[in-house]
């Protein structure tokens, strides 16, 4: 028999490519069409090397603010 543990339901509040990093995507690349798959991974790993470390870090560094604000609103989305 496998052992099922418990754990917390997902949460894209707690996801920081949900919150920080494909919002970054999605908002540059809005309307634009690509004719390959070889342009969009070309195009988005650009994108992603620009984007400052400092950034990272930031998005990081909000993570315990963000479980803190999840907890409070019992697991519910918030923005």
């Amino acid at each position: 028999m496998i052992p099922v543990l418990d754990h917390p339901p997902y949460s894209p509040d707690l996801s920081p490519p949900d919150y920080f990093l494909f919002p970054k995507l999605k908002m540059e690349f809005k309307g634009q069409h690509f004719s390959t798959i070889e342009t969009i991974q070309e195009v988005v790993t650009q994108k992603l090397k620009n984007i400052p470390t400092a950034d990272f870090s930031r998005a990081m560094e909000k993570l315990g603010d963000r479980a803190r604000r999840c907890i409070e609103c019992n697991g519910d989305y918030f923005e």
